[in-house]
Formats: structure tokens, sequence, C-alpha cells
């Protein structure tokens, strides 16, 4: 197959940016902070599927970034994109991303150099797994970035990806310049990124700038992360909710002179309030003025025949060495494999901890059992065909290890973490004028042996030993025996609490017994106010659990819940 490209690309002047996933519950709110502080910054870069129709039913942002897109310009920044990894993207979901940056008028698609899924499923937190950075890394890594180029109308940018395990011989500048002679596409300069590799090859921050093609650089991303050390060793670990750290401030200070092509500096806010999105905002606003500039004319490369995948880089042994599934000692860092090993199994605890709080803790709450799950024929399923989602294959790995290991406390859990979310298989009626009903969310549950002391217990002992390791600077474990104890002593008489339903998971409350039965009456029908207690009324008010119908005078101010589990 023939790489098919145009002469020459015209890029716009974009300015500075605000990253988005495009969702109404994650904040900065682009929109709102614009409205409130106009021109505080010139464009939002988002994040979506790379299908238009799957993003207009998935983005909750998308209708009004879509009908601002005029005004507010919008570049399109496709993390579900494999720019590396055992398999070409499918031709028809490359026509998907083609048509989706066009109908945005997204001038460019930048994405991370890594291997973010396999079949369309995102290794979680979408936590891709870097290349190696020597002559078979970037073999493969050359052939899927031409074959995406080749069905996009618009250029591809190569963003450099974040380090932790140092693989290959080559500075990953090296290897991102070396990317662009092989392809001809410009590039995305994340400084968060390049951070992560210094420090986790002991380098200074500017090391391998001095010949490197920054006359290449379109775009600069700039976030925030965290430095961690082992022994002599320094990691950055790239986490958009953290501040941004003073030296990358100061390094993209120095390097908007020395890049000619540069079209946009997106600041990835992800998680900030507001109020705190502003001060980096206002700070980055003072490097790059707003108005407008003159396009920039790029060459694009010529066409040539696309070069196969070989698959030597052996992007599956990357995979295996990240998850726990080959000892760190047989690997070529084996420091920086154990980090980037500790930040996946917090990544993956993470995200179960959402639909198994009680479960993960029994049965994988150290790093030992993690690994016994992220190295088990379950989680390998998951990006094998085995169309599961993390929390099934949990469940069907959990089921697998009480059969092995059994464990009456950890069974009973895991049960009930089961049967919550069957509790909203039937839709509960909404309250009428002067009514009382459920709040959507919200549904009554019942067990035949009562939790609440499990419930209860593992919110202290998290809050414990989270205090302790922030006073003592290690996290001791063992203190989850307790959870275990008291996992193993249910009380004998059936349970009824309240579950609320989560995006994504569910939360458990234990609640008094007498706003249990009101819960279990107003999922079948409401009540008129003045039927139900007061005490029991304001209970259920406190906790968000009940709502008010359309009943004037009635002030209907909740106050936030207090989970117990």
């Amino acid at each position: 197959m023939t790489q098919a490209v145009s002469d020459a690309w015209t890029l716009p002047w974009r300015g500075l940016g605000l990253s988005s996933n495009l969702s109404a519950a994650d904040i900065p709110q682009p929109y709102r902070l614009l409205d409130a502080s106009p021109g505080l910054f010139d464009f939002v870069e988002y994040s979506a599927p790379l299908s238009l129709d799957e993003a207009r039913a998935q983005a909750s942002l998308f209708p009004e970034m879509w009908s601002r897109r005029s005004d507010v310009p919008v570049l399109f920044h496709p993390v579900h994109l494999n720019l590396w990894g055992p398999e070409l993207e499918p031709v028809s979901v490359l026509k998907d991303l083609d048509a989706h940056a066009r109908a945005v008028g997204s001038p460019w698609v930048g994405n991370d150099v890594g291997w973010w899924h396999v079949g369309g499923q995102p290794f979680p937190g979408y936590l891709y797994i870097t290349p190696p950075f020597n002559e078979a890394g970037l073999s493969d890594c050359v052939a899927h970035a031409l074959h995406v180029q080749a069905h996009l109308s618009m250029p591809l940018v190569l963003e450099n990806p974040a380090v932790l395990a140092r693989r290959g011989e080559w500075h990953v500048l090296d290897f991102l310049a070396k990317l662009h002679a092989r392809t001809g596409l410009p590039l995305l300069l994340d400084l968060g990124h390049l951070f992560s590799h210094q420090l986790a090859s002991g380098l200074p921050l500017e090391a391998g700038l001095d010949g490197f093609p920054l006359e290449q650089v379109v775009e600069i991303h700039i976030a925030g992360g965290v430095v961690t050390r082992r022994g002599a060793r320094g990691f950055y670990v790239d986490d958009h909710t953290q501040p941004v750290r003073e030296e990358l401030f100061k390094l993209l200070e120095s390097l908007l002179p020395r890049c000619p092509s540069l079209r946009a500096v997106t600041f990835e806010g992800d998680g900030h309030p507001a109020e705190v999105a502003q001060v980096s905002l206002r700070r980055l606003r003072a490097m790059i003025p707003s108005g407008e500039r003159p396009p920039l004319r790029l060459r694009a490369p010529e066409a040539r025949t696309l070069p196969p995948l070989t698959g030597d880089s052996r992007p599956w042994e990357l995979f295996e060495a990240g998850h726990g599934l080959v000892p760190t000692g047989a690997t070529e860092d084996p420091e920086g494999t154990l980090a980037d090993q500790d930040f996946r199994l917090a990544v993956v605890a993470e995200l179960l901890d959402k639909d198994w709080p009680l479960s993960r803790l029994l049965l994988a709450g150290t790093r030992e059992d993690l690994v016994a799950f992220t190295s088990s024929r379950e989680y390998r399923n998951l990006f094998e065909g085995g169309g599961r989602s993390l929390p099934q294959s949990f469940s069907t790995w959990a089921m697998r290890r009480l059969r092995e290991r059994p464990d009456d406390g950890a069974s009973a859990a895991l049960s009930l973490e089961m049967m919550a979310p069957t509790a909203f298989m039937k839709a509960a009626p909404a309250p009428g004028a002067g009514q009382v009903g459920l709040v959507d969310e919200v549904r009554p549950g019942s067990f035949p042996a009562d939790l609440s002391e499990l419930l209860f217990a593992a919110r202290a002992v998290r809050r414990h030993l989270t205090s302790r390791a922030w006073a003592c600077g290690e996290l001791e474990l063992s203190g989850l025996e307790a959870l275990a104890q008291v996992a193993r002593r249910p009380g004998a008489s059936p349970w009824t609490f309240a579950v609320r339903r989560k995006s994504p998971g569910h939360e458990l409350l234990s609640v008094s017994r007498g706003l249990a039965e009101l819960l279990r009456e107003l999922s079948a029908r409401p009540r008129a106010v003045e039927s139900v207690p007061l005490a029991l009324l304001a209970e259920g008010l406190h906790h968000r659990l009940i709502r008010l119908g359309d009943t004037p005078g009635v002030d209907r101010t909740l106050a936030p819940a207090r989970p117990v589990g």
C-alpha cells in the first residue's frame, strides 16, 4: 500500500488552549471558565472516542463544543489511537477518525507515541505502554504512524511519550527526531513527559534539546505531575490533577522563542478547580499573548510504500513486565520497571475501588495480591478478546480465588457488591407535588447477613492506615488483618441499607432501620410529605437519598452525604 498525502499542510495559529475530556462532570469546565474570563485561553483540545457518533453519545459536553466551535476552535487529541503495539489500527477506525477531525475542524491530530488499547479495550486509566527507544521500537512506530497518516486528510502530530522504565539505548528526543526523519510528520513536545525521561535517566531537564529539531514542533503540552524518589533514582509520574512543576514553566519560557513553527500551547489542567486553573492559565497567557498570527505552511512528507509492522519491539513482553508477569530483575531496568508497575497497580486499585471497595481490600489489598490479579488469565483476557470490563474481570478472578482459598468473609463481601447493581433493575416512580420519593440514583438494598460493621471498618481502616502513611512514609498493610477479622463475623440478622449509583460504580450506605423501610416503600410509590415522620424526612434529605416533588415553599437544600463504606 502507498501512503497518500497532500503536497503541503496549512496550520492555523491556535494560541493557548485548555484540555478537556468533554464531560460536564469534570473540572475545570472549559466553557464556563471562558465565559467567566473571556480571553483567558483561545481553544479547547479534547479527547473522545475516534468515532464522531460515539463521541456525541458519550461526551456530555459535545453539544456545547459543537455549537461553539466557530468561536472557540478545537484540537482533537484522540488518546484512543495506537501509535505502537502488536497490531495496526483497522482502516474503518481511521476513516472514523478522519471524518471526526474534519467535522470539528481540527487542523491536526496529535497523540502520544504509545500502545493505548487492544481491540478498543484501553489499558486501565489510559496508561499506555511506551515503546523501547531502539531500532526495533522505531521501525514499528514508523509503521504505525505512516499507516495512520495514510488515512488522514490532516497531519498526524507525534508526541513524546511518558517514561518510567528505561528501554532501549536512545534518548527520547533522539527517538522522536528519528521518528520525524523517517515519517516527515510534525512533532508535539510534552514537557512533563520529557521531564519523566530525564529523571528516569538521571539527566538534566534540558539534556538532548541541542540538536533536536525544535523547528518541527507545532504544539507543546504542559501539565501537572509528581516527582518521587527511589534511592538515588527520581521518577516523574504524569498526573494532570497535580500542580504544574516550576521547572516546566521555566522550560516552556525558554523554548517558546526556539520553536518557530509552534502553533499551539495546551495546558492539560484536568481535575483543577476553576479558580486554580485560572492561576496557571493567566501565567501562560502572559507568555502566549492573544491575537492572530499568520498560518504556517508545512511541507507534507512524500508518498511512499508503507513499511510492514514487524513486532520485533516485543510489545506483549513489555505489557507483561509492566503488570508483574515477569520478575523485575529479568528486565532491562529493574528499578524503573518497579516504578512503572507501582503506578499501574495504583490506577488499577483506584478503578476497582469504585465497584469493589470491600472485595478489593479483602482479596487484593496488598501489592502482592494486586499483582496476582494483574498477572492472572482473567486480567489478560480483558485485552485478548474477552469482551469484558475491568470490574467483570476482577469478579471472575475473585470467584476463582475464593474457590482456591475459601474465605467466608470475603465471599459475603463479594456477593454483596455483586448484588448492588441489581437494585437498579426497576425504575422508581418520581414524586409529584406535595410528595416525597427516591432520588433517581438511589435504591433500597437488603442482604441476608448484616455487613454494616464491615462497611464502617473499611472506612475506618483506610483512614487510619493513610494517616499513618503520611506520618511515617510507609503504608502498613498488615493493618488490613483487622478488616479481615470483621469480614468473618457478619451479623446474623437480615440487613437493609441504601445503594447509590455513581459514575462509575456503586456506593453502599448504612441508614437507620426506619429510613431503610421508607426507602423500600418509596421504591414502589411516593408518599405524601406530611405522612413522613419529620426525623426520617430530615435524615433522608440530609443524605441525599430522597427528594421532594414540586411543593412551593419547601426548602430543597440538601446537605452532602457522608458514606459509611
